[in-house]
């Protein structure tokens, strides 16, 4: 068999699996979630968000509200390096992101059901 028709063999074949690969994962809510800080920020977006009072003081002074909250739980990122996760229970973790110009940090403790907003700090 020549170079060419093993070129065009592979190829079509190639192509068909894409196809396929589309069809049977296009329709699914499929992620590649495999970075720690993704994996983090996945699970507190799937649980029930509660907000401590100081965090709610802040966003209402710095104008910041739960779609900024929730955007910063898509984009942020996770620092390990000042989170707590070698509790049990409730494991706290430091997110820090940059949402509207404002560079926003927060504390979250993350624990089975919920995951609660303890801090929350906004700088410009």
């Amino acid at each position: 068999m020549k170079l060419a028709q093993r070129l065009f063999y592979y190829l079509g074949g190639f192509a068909i699996g894409l196809i396929l690969l589309f069809f049977f994962l296009g329709g699914k809510k499929t992620s590649c979630d495999y970075s720690p800080t993704s994996r983090v920020l996945k699970n507190i977006r799937s649980k029930e968000r509660v907000f401590s009072e100081q965090a709610l003081a802040t966003m209402e002074s710095y104008k910041v509200d739960t779609a900024d909250v929730s955007s910063l739980l898509l984009k942020g990122t996770v620092d390990f390096s000042k989170s707590n996760t070698q509790l049990d229970s409730c494991r706290t973790y430091f997110v820090e992101g940059i949402i509207k110009e404002k560079t926003i940090s927060m504390s979250i403790e993350n624990c089975d059901s919920i995951a609660k907003i303890n801090s929350l700090d906004v700088t410009h």
